[in-house]
């Protein structure tokens, strides 16, 4: 797809993978929508010339706010990139279910309700595209993330389906599956980690060449384990 002309919705776009997402995309010519939910970050993005939807897509009051704000525009392209994790160990105590409920709402849930609630916006477009981003932890889960790694998963599954749903219509579904990105979610997570902007810049290659998936940095050496021996990569994930 050219970018180039496209009005463009991020979720959690103003920070980490999202906010250079937006950056990049602005680059290639793309009009940018944020949605945000800190205020000092909101506000850093406005100053830089962006236009943000303040809302808190952990709940459905946020994703109706978003979704009110939107009315009536022309929305090409939607990337569903906000994400939380959840701290659900067992091994550590007791996990805090409402954390979890969040984390899955955020993560799941608001997708999917952005998704149904722009498909008529994007169908009505000559070209549209659905971008969502899940993890390479959608492929096989680590014990320490099990929330996370089911909302990753659900995505993905998710996105599969749709994108048979959606075969000749205008609009395409191209699922993200970063590695471990330097962000605040991956914070204290060791040192081996990629750069945001890198992530991003593969995702939108992936957007211009509309490939359904992209597998980004490390995530195609878990993708190449996953095709010989599903049982080898969910051992090897499962270690951390």
């Amino acid at each position: 797809m050219n970018l180039s002309g496209k009005t463009v919705l991020v979720t959690g776009g103003t920070d980490g993978i999202g906010a250079h997402l937006a950056r990049q995309l602005r680059n290639k010519g793309a009009t940018v929508i944020l949605q945000g939910r800190t205020p000092a970050r909101i506000a850093a993005a406005r100053a830089d010339g962006f236009e943000v939807v303040e809302a808190d897509l952990s709940h459905l009051a946020g994703v109706e706010t978003l979704l009110g704000a939107l009315s009536g525009r022309a929305i090409d392209i939607l990337v569903n990139n906000a994400g939380a994790g959840a701290d659900h160990d067992f091994r550590d105590g007791s996990p805090d279910p409402e954390l979890a409920e969040r984390a899955i709402f955020l993560n799941l849930t608001a997708p999917i309700r952005l998704i149904t609630g722009l498909m008529p916006v994007l169908l009505a477009r000559p070209a549209a595209m659905i971008v969502n981003v899940t993890s390479g932890l959608a492929i096989a889960p680590r014990s320490g993330g099990p929330v996370y790694c089911a909302t990753k998963a659900g995505l993905r599954s998710y996105s599969q389906a749709l994108r048979a749903q959606l075969a000749g219509t205008p609009v395409h579904v191209l699922e993200a599956l970063p590695p471990v990105v330097d962000t605040q979610l991956t914070a204290g997570r060791g040192n081996r980690k990629m750069a945001p902007a890198e992530c991003a810049r593969q995702i939108i290659a992936g957007m211009e060449r509309d490939v359904t998936e992209v597998n980004v940095g490390m995530v195609k050496v878990l993708q190449m384990v996953h095709s010989i021996s599903p049982a080898l990569a969910r051992r090897i994930m499962l270690r951390f």
